[in-house]
């Protein structure tokens, strides 16, 4: 199901596979209690039809049955609540700012694109585009870059989905999240958060570079005129 890209695209960061590997176990969950509400009523609904039973017949009545009310009650609860501190425990280690990051980024997110601020005088404006692919955000392979994400008109929201989820860039408070990409390629994704007018050319391009490679393309950014 990975391989379905871009639906489920193959996550490539540590908090990206931790976010699949929820959606994978709450997806199970979800569907045994599909199959087991749907063979219930398919059940109900053959055991009980009226062409096989006699004229007049009522089924057998549980209304007040304590024990049953108690377990389909507490059932749901159990699932709920399993499901929401899984999903709860995950979210907060994908999502709290980490303090051992070998490079930190600030993400600032306007209408309509978006610019990477690496704190050496380079910043990627990644403007966005419907017409032709954006300028990526280039990071090194085998690096944990810290993301600090800021708005600086209205809500935004950076979403690359094989690197990590959602995280909102909001105007005078600051988000985090972070990435680990360990192989070189691009990965795309888009603002999730609906901004204005051109929210649907807010696209998102993650490049991540060998080291040598990166530090090539980093000098040609200090190089390149102001």
């Amino acid at each position: 199901m990975g391989g379905l890209s871009p639906i489920f695209p193959n996550p490539v960061s540590p908090n990206g596979q931790g976010i699949y590997t929820t959606y994978e176990g709450i997806s199970v969950v979800a569907i045994i209690v599909f199959l087991g509400v749907e063979a219930a009523l398919l059940w109900v609904v053959l055991r009980y039809r009226r062409t096989v039973q006699p004229p007049g017949y009522v089924p057998p009545q549980v209304h007040g049955h304590t024990g049953l009310e108690i377990g389909w009650t507490l059932a749901p609860l159990a699932i709920v609540l399993f499901i929401a501190g899984y999903s709860f425990v995950e979210l907060q280690r994908d999502f709290q700012p980490i303090s051992n990051e070998q490079m930190l980024v600030v993400v600032s997110g306007h209408q309509f694109g978006w610019n990477y601020d690496y704190g050496n005088g380079v910043i990627v404006h990644q403007e966005g585009s419907l017409n032709s692919e954006v300028t990526p955000f280039v990071v090194p392979t085998h690096t944990l870059v810290k993301l600090q994400f800021r708005g600086t008109d209205v809500i935004h929201s950076w979403w690359v989905p094989a690197i990590s989820g959602k995280t909102d860039a909001v105007p005078g408070y600051d988000n985090f999240s972070w990435l680990k990409i360990d192989q070189p390629g691009k990965w795309r994704g888009e603002c999730a958060e609906l901004c204005g007018v051109g929210h649907a050319s807010m696209q998102i391009i993650v490049q991540a570079m060998d080291q040598s490679d990166f530090d090539a393309w980093m000098a040609k950014q200090k190089a390149a005129p102001k």
